[in-house]
């Protein structure tokens, strides 16, 4: 028998975590004559009681593994947390706010038996949506595509399948500390499929994701994936560099042909400032890049796991539970 596994990240997700399980198990349901199906919930710690609720669950349904970061990573550290432990045929990885529908998984499956190595979904937004939200994901889509070395479809979400094989060329081979996995997942190629879905409503809450976070995040897509931003810089220094030999050449004949006085100080003013303002961000540009090298020269680890329920005994984890109610 094959085996499945489901990743979760997870981040203060405690009102509404029990029932996205429940949701699973019962989306999952068709599978279980043919797959062995192990959950993983990677936790990004808060100062709810997810993790308490998690651990509990785990205790009690020997197919959950959950694992608690030392502090908080993000969601994509926490997916490469899950995939690292990842010993299944297949992995299927979903947000846990109930916006990914699961009982898509069975076709994500179907797709995978059919020959498919990585199942990716492709989300379509509805009016449900905010304007600014709909209006800021299509246009970094149409950015990344234009400008990046990977395809990446508009509206590619972090629910997908991976086959066996893509997750081991992912967690051995790519040792990038800042991961971009949509990016990843377009980059490594392998036989594709694409699912599309309209996203549900969040089972409890609202986002947890800040604008400043979804900008930081379009960011780092960008600049793992493209060089252009740093090219546009050199052909828009070229292009400045030249137009100002031809407008000092341009000076120095009115001058010899007849003289003339010097004038337009407040054009000057704002030329130069122009200049000064694109000369700060290039080197913004150059900051974000140069941030990626240190990052990746220091050799941190992406993450670190301060509990796993499965190696971890159940006098630790009742210790932690006791410190998360204490806290």
């Amino acid at each position: 028998m094959k085996s499945l596994q489901i990743l979760c990240p997870v981040f203060r997700e405690e009102e509404g975590i029990l029932d996205f399980h429940r949701c699973l198990q019962d989306a999952l349901a068709p599978l279980r004559d043919r797959y062995r199906i192990g959950y993983i919930y990677a936790v990004d710690p808060a100062s709810d009681r997810s993790e308490e609720i998690l651990l509990e669950l785990a205790q009690r349904e020997a197919d959950v593994r959950v694992l608690i970061m030392s502090r908080r990573f993000g969601h994509q550290a926490a997916l490469m947390a899950g995939m690292d432990v990842c010993d299944a045929d297949a992995l299927v990885m979903l947000d846990s706010d109930g916006q990914h529908p699961a009982d898509l998984i069975p076709t994500l499956v179907e797709q995978w038996e059919q020959g498919a190595q990585i199942v990716q979904t492709i989300r379509r937004d509805g009016e449900e949506t905010g304007f600014f939200k709909r209006s800021t994901s299509a246009l970094f889509y149409r950015v990344i595509s234009w400008i990046g070395s990977i395809d990446l479809r508009a509206g590619a979400a972090d629910y997908r399948l991976l086959d066996r094989a893509v997750v081991n060329v992912i967690r051995e081979q790519l040792p990038e500390r800042n991961m971009f996995l949509r990016g990843v997942v377009a980059w490594v190629g392998y036989r594709i499929s694409f699912l599309e879905f309209v996203p549900l409503k969040r089972m409890h809450g609202t986002s947890k994701y800040r604008p400043s976070v979804l900008f930081n995040f379009a960011v780092q897509g960008i600049s793992s994936f493209s060089k252009t931003p740093l090219r546009l810089c050199t052909v828009t220094g070229l292009a400045v560099s030249l137009l100002s030999i031809a407008a000092g050449a341009i000076q120095v004949l009115v001058y010899l042909l007849g003289g003339m006085e010097v004038q337009g100080w407040a054009s000057l003013m704002t030329f130069i400032s122009f200049l000064g303002g694109l000369q700060l961000f290039f080197m913004g540009i150059f900051g974000e890049y140069l941030g990626q090298i240190f990052d990746e020269v220091k050799g941190r680890p992406r993450y670190l796991v301060s509990i796993d329920s499965r190696r971890d005994d159940a006098r630790l984890t009742n210790i932690y539970k006791e410190t998360a109610r204490n806290v």
